[in-house]
């Protein structure tokens, strides 16, 4: 487990090994989520990163644009 110390304009650093590990950049987006007295920060990632997630989910029936009328 990695500590960081909050400064006096309430900021944190990410210590290097985290961001390495969840490949965050500079200038990156995240969400700061508050859950029963704990602090979650979640990368805000791309649609296009999900491609191929999930393995073996049918796209048949799912309508596309040409079906809008």
């Amino acid at each position: 487990m990695t500590r960081v110390t909050v400064s006096s304009k309430y900021q944190i650093v990410i210590p290097r090994s985290v961001r390495e590990a969840l490949h965050i950049r500079k200038g990156q987006k995240l969400s700061v989520i508050p859950v029963g007295g704990v602090i979650e920060i979640v990368p805000d990632r791309p649609l296009a990163e999900l491609e191929g997630a999930f393995p073996g989910i049918s796209l048949e029936g799912i309508r596309d644009e040409t079906d809008r009328g």
